[in-house]
């Protein structure tokens, strides 16, 4: 049975509200300061995540859970897998599946991936976070889709440290677009209230010793406005319920993780993300995107698994966070052991609050929404 967790949050100095659309002046220049602390906070580290050995762990790790999929699904292992300001990150192939890989390559050719990557917390949390969400690795729930394995790694951008026994909640649209628990004009279909009890495509995990949390979900489909991406929300504090929901806890990141556009189309020849009547916006195109990536590279490395879409993919990225930072988080719905539950204050509208910016009857996207 279900109950629901719902985090409470304190304020920092940003407030996050149900409304997707455009920031404030002053909502951009602290999402501009962030940006240049984290960026130097995580250079400063470079050095001391190689010296800690933290590198060659993440490397090691990797690889054996490369290892271990191959081995799960059937396929052989594969010696040679093809490797990874806004435009560099565009130009970047992050996929480590290196055509110049041979039989002697090593793990560290693969599957290296240095402290490159902070993700910026959003101002608004986007109009699709759903509270009370189990703690759980897997997140498919039957859905149809290219299996992606993820791997987050949360660093501590002030000491350089891993940070474990952090719950790290992540939630993505469906191969289609569409988002689960929520019920909204540009949502897919917002006359079919069933989708307020859906679950797929979240869920919430504890980081372990090196940092690291661990999802089975599906690349995720686009909607009208944004590029393919995943939400991540990192929450420090907070307390496991018998129920295996949490609850309290301080939310110190908020964030959104991208794909290769390369990736993207690979993915997008497939169904059921080939039936997508959606339009597609291109990485080049996404604002949320463009942001992060004049200062740092949001885009997840990966490896193809085998030579089938189908076998999935194993993707990797590093965030780094300031433990002390406090962001309030609005939640479109809850779910409770009844079902889903509604925010009455998220709004509802076509295009309006609650629905993506540019959905069905709503204006063209803001450069700063974060749906």
């Amino acid at each position: 049975m279900r109950l629901s967790g719902v985090v409470s949050l304190l304020p920092f100095f940003l407030l996050a509200v149900a409304h997707p659309g455009g920031h404030g002046d002053h909502d951009q220049l602290a999402r501009r300061k962030f940006l240049a602390h984290a960026k130097r906070s995580i250079n400063d580290c470079r050095d001391i995540i190689e010296a800690r050995g933290i590198e060659s762990r993440s490397i090691e790790r990797r690889a054996a859970l490369a290892e271990a999929l191959r081995s799960r699904r059937g396929l052989p292992q594969r010696s040679a897998v093809s490797r990874r300001d806004f435009a560099s990150v565009l130009a970047a192939d992050h996929e480590s599946n290196r055509t110049d890989l041979t039989a002697g390559s090593t793990g560290a050719d693969i599957f290296t991936g240095d402290l490159a990557c902070v993700l910026q917390p959003e101002v608004t949390i986007g109009p699709y976070w759903v509270s009370g969400e189990l703690v759980r690795t897997d997140l498919t729930e039957g859905e149809g889709g290219v299996p992606l394995y993820s791997d987050y790694q949360i660093i501590d951008v002030t000491t350089c440290d891993p940070i474990p026994n952090v719950y790290v909640d992540t939630w993505h649209a469906n191969s289609t677009g569409v988002y689960a628990g929520v019920v909204a004009g540009g949502n897919g279909d917002s006359s079919d209230l069933t989708n307020i009890n859906t679950t797929h495509g979240r869920g919430v995990a504890l980081t372990d010793a090196d940092g690291v949390a661990y999802f089975e979900t599906l690349f995720p489909g686009h909607y009208t406005g944004r590029t393919p991406h995943i939400h991540v929300l990192t929450i420090l504090n907070a307390t496991l319920l018998p129920n295996n929901t949490i609850s309290g806890g301080t939310a110190a990141h908020i964030g959104q993780v991208f794909f290769d556009q390369s990736l993207i189309a690979a993915v997008g020849e497939n169904a059921p993300y080939s039936t997508n009547t959606q339009v597609l916006t291109l990485n080049s195109e996404d604002g949320i995107m463009a942001e992060e990536a004049a200062v740092m590279d949001p885009v997840m490395q990966y490896v193809w698994l085998s030579d089938d879409p189908s076998d999935g993919i194993l993707g990797w990225i590093t965030i780094g966070i300031d433990p002390t930072a406090e962001y309030v988080t609005s939640a479109a719905a809850t779910w409770t052991e009844n079902g889903g539950v509604t925010n009455p204050n998220a709004g509802g509208g076509p295009g309006g609050p609650g629905g993506p910016p540019g959905g069905p009857g709503g204006p063209p996207p803001p450069a700063s929404s974060s749906a």
